[in-house]
């Protein structure tokens, strides 16, 4: 019996031995239980497989040979450390038909932009869905914004899930087994906490808008503008943008929260400027958060044109974050009482992206169930409270400080209306004995008014002899200049006068037109060469003349001596007055040297003009002394004039 004893217990120690790793160290199976109606994957019970060219197949990880070998996970919450790879992610599921509950598969994690997910059968096949936050919103299988899979319970078996993770950001791979019931009141409760969340931004928002419309201080528009941009943010981080703003746009979940953190950072930085009066206050610190602004906004710029996937990196958001809360502590060591409330909130919010940011960094020990998946939620919530406290302090001081300058304004219009009063009063004596003295001297006035309304009319009288012999005057004054001009002109048109004296009467082109106007068509009488009719309108150079039938526009040299020549009109006038009365004596030499002309030039226009005065010989001989050398003018040669 001893031997049958101990050969029994070498057995069962040997089976011990053999069974060992299976119990105490394999990856332990979640049996589905109606007691339990969730279960949260951690430790243990999750193994991963990193996939860093993302080339691995389905059948080789389900083979699990070599380098497609599964570890334990040491974390309690799986993460894809490297956002180049994929991760693969192995769970155990005992089923179990007799549960009278559905139950599902659910990741929390929003961000996770792929998400393939392998369902084990009894006899080992595998069914393949695909979800994550780049499928269109429509195609999960219930619109919830987690990612939810349904599990057939009908069978018992112990189950092998695989999942497959690939996001461009870094997620938290929760992974939950839960029942459909559960899931249900879960997500009422998360949905009405969102309402309420997002009640109080769109709240606080409605609320400082209606006061930026009531007292214009930009402040107010900077805080909604922020406040819009925070609730932007969280519906980007908790999936219901996604879920309710852009369902049928998924390329949005890859940047909107990176946009929407932008906005954050630049109107925090524009409130904090506006509500502690950096620019007056702390001007230095200004144009540091001014520098800060722009170095976002450049950061913002690059990631947008780029890759969109540095939005990711959220730690970046302390900067702005750490200057905002700074500027807060330096104007309240200042004595602005405004900015202590301005501080309590910043502090909150920095409590809160210190946290996250821990968690992201896996520090242990503070992670403290939904209050940590919630904490930066409550952080903005108090932030808003304490910085609407902030808004509200400053506008009690801006009260406080209206009321003591209108209270400034009264005494100063009760010390105004006293002096008023004693100055009327003045005034009103002076007025008294300004009067007194006035009666008196008004019957001195009007005497000396009658006196001047009588020297007045004999000088209007006087006025109006010199306003007569004043038109007589200038009547004899324009006979005298009109027959000292018709003298003038006479002595011109006879007699041989120097360039100056020839340059009174015809001192520029406007001179010398009218003068040809009155020759060419006799002052008024008109007809067109090319139809005749008899009527014109001014043309388009001066005293040009324009048919008013056919619109011809004839110049005022055109078809004299003086058409197509380039020299000054007045001195070609001088020159033919020259030919005329020297009879054509004179050399080309001598009017080079009086017109300042080139003498080739005068050459050759001293020819026409002493061919004309040849052709016309018999018609200057008969003309009278006054019309002289005018003669010679009207041209109706078409030779072509040598120009200067």
């Amino acid at each position: 019996m001893d031997k049958r004893k101990y050969a029994l217990y070498t057995i069962v120690v040997l089976m011990a031995l053999i069974y060992l790793p299976y119990t105490g160290y394999g990856q332990p199976v979640i049996g589905i239980k109606d007691s339990i109606d969730q279960h949260i994957f951690t430790g243990r019970e999750i193994e991963y497989l990193e996939d860093k060219a993302g080339d691995y197949s389905f059948e080789d990880i389900k083979a699990g040979t070599g380098a497609h070998q599964f570890q334990s996970l040491l974390k309690n919450t799986p993460q894809n450390y490297n956002l180049g790879s994929v991760y693969w992610y192995k769970i155990r599921i005992g089923h179990n038909p007799e549960s009278s509950k559905n139950w599902i598969l659910e990741l929390f994690d929003q961000t996770i932009d792929d998400i393939t997910v392998y369902l084990p059968d009894k006899e080992g096949n595998y069914e393949k869905r695909v979800t994550g936050d780049q499928y269109p919103f429509r195609q999960r299988e219930y619109m919830h914004k987690n990612f939810e899979i349904n599990l057939d319970n009908h069978i018992a078996y112990p189950g092998t899930y695989y999942l497959r993770i690939k996001s461009h950001q870094r997620a938290d791979v929760i992974i939950v087994l839960r029942s459909v019931s559960r899931f249900i009141q879960y997500a009422l409760d998360e949905y009405f906490i969102f309402g309420i969340f997002y009640g109080m931004v769109l709240v606080f928002s409605f609320y400082n808008l209606m006061m930026y419309l009531a007292v214009r201080q930009v402040q107010y528009l900077y805080y909604v503008l922020y406040n819009l941009c925070v609730g932007l943010f969280e519906m980007c981080i908790d999936g219901v943008a996604y879920q309710y703003l852009w369902p049928d746009a998924p390329q949005w979940n890859q940047y909107a929260y990176g946009i929407a953190l932008f906005g954050v950072s630049i109107f925090a930085l524009q409130f904090t400027r506006a509500l502690l009066y950096t620019r007056r206050k702390a001007p230095r610190l200004d144009k540091f958060i001014v520098l800060v602004m722009v170095a976002r906004t450049v950061w913002f710029v690059v990631c947008l044109l780029f890759n969109k996937d540095w939005f990711s990196y959220k730690f970046l958001e302390l900067v702005p974050l750490a200057v905002a809360f700074y500027s807060g502590i330096h104007i309240y060591r200042q004595g602005y009482r405004p900015a202590r409330f301005f501080v309590l909130g910043y502090a909150f919010l920095s409590l809160g992206f210190i946290h996250k940011l821990l968690l992201m960094l896996h520090v242990e020990g503070i992670n403290f169930g939904v209050i940590t998946y919630y904490s930066l939620s409550i952080c903005f919530v108090l932030e808003m409270i304490f910085l609407s406290f902030a808004i509200g302090d400053k506008v009690r001081i801006l009260k406080k400080k209206k009321d003591r300058a209108q209270r400034e304004i009264i005494r100063q219009m009760t010390l105004t209306e006293k002096l008023k009063d004693s100055l009327n009063t003045e005034l009103e004596s002076q007025v008294k004995e300004r009067t007194r003295e006035v009666f008196e001297k008004s019957e001195i006035i009007e005497g000396q008014n009658r006196e001047l309304t009588e020297m007045n009319l004999l000088l209007k009288q006087q006025k109006e002899e010199i306003e007569q012999m004043n038109q007589l005057l200038a009547h004899d004054n324009e006979e005298l200049q009109t027959n000292v001009v018709k003298v003038t002109r006479a002595r011109v048109m006879s007699a041989e006068v120097d360039f100056e004296e020839f340059s009174k009467i015809y001192p520029d082109n406007e001179s010398c037109f009218k003068f040809l106007s009155g020759i060419k068509w006799n002052e008024s009488q008109f007809e067109c060469r090319k139809c005749g009719h008899d009527h014109y309108f001014n043309g388009h150079s001066s005293y040009s003349r324009r048919c008013a039938k056919c619109d011809y526009d004839e110049s005022v040299i055109a078809h004299t001596i003086f058409q197509n020549t380039r020299i000054p009109i007045n001195k070609a006038f001088y020159m033919v007055f020259l030919i005329y009365t020297t009879k054509g004596k004179i050399s080309s030499h001598k009017l080079s040297e009086i017109l300042s002309i080139r003498q080739s030039t005068c050459w050759a226009y001293a020819s026409r003009i002493k061919k004309v005065m040849q052709d016309r010989k018999k018609e200057l001989a008969s003309a009278k002394s006054t019309e002289g050398w005018s003669k010679l003018i009207l041209d109706h040669s078409s030779e072509p004039v040598l120009r200067a």
